[in-house]
């Protein structure tokens, strides 16, 4: 029961992803989370947004995933722990715009396993000169979206647990 259960969330969860247009962002694309990679780069090729997934695929038990402070993330130490990921396919909402920091905590951040990004709000815009916000947006847009999205996912858990029942 439990594992049908667990796979109705994921199954929602997925919908809820691709109802909303977020993007799931692969850290280090095809080549995964691993160390002796520039993480700066490919952070610096993708655009972080406000309900986009970021997802880390690596060997379970060889190497994990924390999101530190930045502190941590400059010294490769657990200051700031916010969180930590063990799977192998780890999938990391951005609740929030701000900036994130993420290293392995078994050992390898100093081999380059880590990695900085910064998410913006939805009602930000990106031009050659930096963010901005964009003037067509009333004040509550970002939020209104928000609300009607999470309505939609707690519509579909609520039908998902219905049918397991």
């Amino acid at each position: 029961m439990a594992s049908r259960l667990l796979l109705a969330v994921a199954v929602v969860a997925g919908c809820a992803v691709g109802l909303s247009g977020a993007t799931i962002h692969i850290a280090g694309a095809n080549h995964g989370w691993k160390p002796n990679m520039n993480y700066t780069l490919w952070s610096r090729s993708q655009t972080f947004s406000v309900g986009d997934l970021i997802s880390f695929r690596y060997q379970n038990g060889t190497h994990n995933v924390f999101e530190v402070n930045e502190t941590g993330y400059g010294s490769c130490t657990m200051d700031g722990v916010a969180g930590n990921w063990t799977s192998g396919k780890d999938f990391v909402p951005l609740v929030e715009p701000r900036r994130y920091f993420f290293i392995c905590g078994n050992g390898f951040c100093q081999a380059g396993m880590k990695v900085a990004i910064t998410v913006i709000g939805q009602d930000f815009q990106f031009h050659d000169h930096g963010p901005e916000m964009e003037t067509d947006c009333p004040a509550d847009c970002g939020t209104a979206a928000a609300s009607v999205a999470a309505r939609l996912v707690v519509t579909a858990l609520a039908v998902a647990i219905a049918a397991l029942a």
